[in-house]
């Protein structure tokens, strides 16, 4: 009897998975083809991606890029971005740059390009991802910026998008099918791109400025600290201080005191 009522749960457990799977993938469909016509797409946009940025204050800015296959993530796809070489909190020139190494890395191993894009931003962050494809000779993805909308409330999005030089702005009702999976793919981006920023400057805040001084390895780094006793007595020290410590040249010297009072 026990045997048989397991089994029975077992099936209606099987069956209710299935209807829900089914459910899943008839509501991703509906969402797709919902997508479809807001955007007037020729075909349904299987293969979407997302790029956020993410910083704080300028610090260890980082770049995430999603990836959304029928509706659904495909985490093993996804990819970070350390942004470097730009001005602390441009985030323009953080989209320019993440938008163009993933793009010119896939045309470069000839891999499969996306048939949306959204870029997490207003027009000043879309019109850089347009500058990159232009410059890189696509053509084949449709742009998508998602702007905060009114009083910046999430669900009030708006779309934009730049067709032969003119913008449109799309604003959809909070419960439009098309507007939830934009919402989806975007919230998953700023997940992925915060979680990412974090690990970058906690490890960022962890490193000794005293690592990034040409020179100084890890040996005559931990002849300093015994010696001083600590980074902010070595900060403090002068130069005369400083070439006590065994392995340490006057030159060095010079470099440490410059490259800590910074």
């Amino acid at each position: 009897k026990d045997k048989r009522h397991f089994l029975k749960i077992a099936t209606l457990t099987a069956e209710e998975n299935l209807k829900q799977h089914l459910i899943s993938r008839f509501t991703k469909r509906s969402q797709l083809m919902q997508l479809q016509k807001t955007l007037n797409l020729s075909s349904l946009p299987n293969t979407m991606e997302c790029f956020d940025i993410s910083h704080t204050m300028g610090e260890a800015t980082t770049a995430s890029c999603v990836v959304f296959e029928k509706g659904l993530p495909k985490v093993s796809k996804y990819r970070q971005f350390n942004i470097k070489d730009i001005t602390p909190g441009d985030d323009y020139a953080a989209m320019n740059q993440a938008v163009f190494r993933r793009y010119s890395r896939l045309l470069k191993e000839d891999k499969p390009l996306p048939d949306v894009v959204f870029i997490d931003g207003g027009l000043g962050q879309l019109n850089q991802a347009i500058m990159v494809m232009d410059s890189i000779g696509i053509e084949s993805i449709q742009l998508v910026g998602v702007a905060k909308g009114e009083g910046r409330k999430a669900g009030l999005e708006t779309l934009i998008t730049v067709k032969e030089g003119k913008t449109q702005k799309i604003n959809l009702p909070p419960h439009d099918q098309a507007l939830m999976l934009v919402n989806h793919i975007r919230d998953e981006s700023h997940r992925f791109a915060i979680k990412h920023h974090r690990k970058k400057r906690a490890k960022k805040r962890q490193t000794s400025p005293l690592e990034s001084i040409k020179g100084v390895g890890k040996l005559r780094r931990i002849a300093l600290l015994n010696y001083f006793g600590g980074l902010q007595e070595i900060q403090k020290a002068s130069c005369d201080e400083i070439v006590k410590v065994d392995g340490i040249s006057k030159a060095l010297a010079d470099k440490i005191v410059e490259k800590l009072r910074r």
